[in-house]
């Protein structure tokens, strides 16, 4: 498949076989200015910040996602299928559902539930919930652990709607979900369809029951504990 695509202006070979892919493409910026030795901007199309570096010697690419399942959507299915990509690990926030959670605390995503019609397409009308890749998924918990995070792992919920009048969360509680966001859903089926891999580390940011929340600039540079767990993923 050709590129530079669309939405991406790269070249094949410009991405790592890694990409870490956060939603906000300042929090790219951060990881790829904290982290990466002699990062490379290798797309910058809409502002979706992606750069190649390494780290510890592996070559490791960022990329912004954008927000939502339409956005990741696009993005993660095309490093995955034109630019040679074999696991993204999605590095982002989520609102609590669970109740023993707390703001920071890390959720892995074992399953993504969701109410999207992304699904619709390779089939099935809403009833899908993918699934991580468990090596990747068990290797984060164990270096959660050896860090002192505060981790849960299960499942997650993959709203199409920030605002939603239907408010779906205390059902979703009573359900053990753990954490609300919005692009997991999306990756992990293009991930199952691409016969790659793909994992959701999230750090929760507020608490939707009680509005308690993070600001937007500590959402972006302050959950370095996730980012570094991604990196010795990659």
């Amino acid at each position: 498949m050709p590129t530079p695509t669309l939405h991406n202006e790269a070249r094949k070979g410009d991405f790592a076989r890694t990409v870490l892919m956060p939603g906000d493409p300042l929090r790219a910026k951060f990881i790829a200015d904290t982290y990466l030795e002699d990062a490379k901007l290798v797309n910058n199309i809409r502002g979706k910040h992606g750069y190649t570096g390494t780290y510890k010697g592996k070559s490791v690419s960022v990329m912004g996602s954008g927000m939502g399942i339409p956005s990741i959507g696009i993005y993660s299915y095309e490093l995955y299928n034109m630019y040679d990509v074999e696991q993204i690990i999605r590095v982002g926030s989520a609102g609590m559902i669970n109740p023993a959670l707390k703001v920071r605390d890390l959720v892995i995503a074992m399953s993504a539930y969701t109410n999207s019609n992304y699904g619709y397409q390779f089939g099935f009308s809403g009833t899908l919930a993918p699934c991580a890749d468990y090596l990747l998924l068990r290797s984060a918990a164990d270096l959660a652990e050896k860090m002192g995070v505060n981790t849960m792992v299960g499942a997650i919920f993959s709203t199409d709607a920030f605002y939603n009048a239907g408010d779906p969360l205390p059902a979703l509680q009573k359900l053990g979900v753990l954490a609300v966001e919005m692009e997991t859903f999306a990756l992990y089926l293009n991930a199952a369809r691409a016969g790659k891999k793909a994992l959701t580390l999230l750090q929760i940011s507020d608490d939707p029951f009680t509005g308690e929340s993070l600001t937007p600039h500590e959402v972006r540079t302050s959950f370095t504990q996730m980012m570094e767990i991604a990196l010795a993923l990659a």
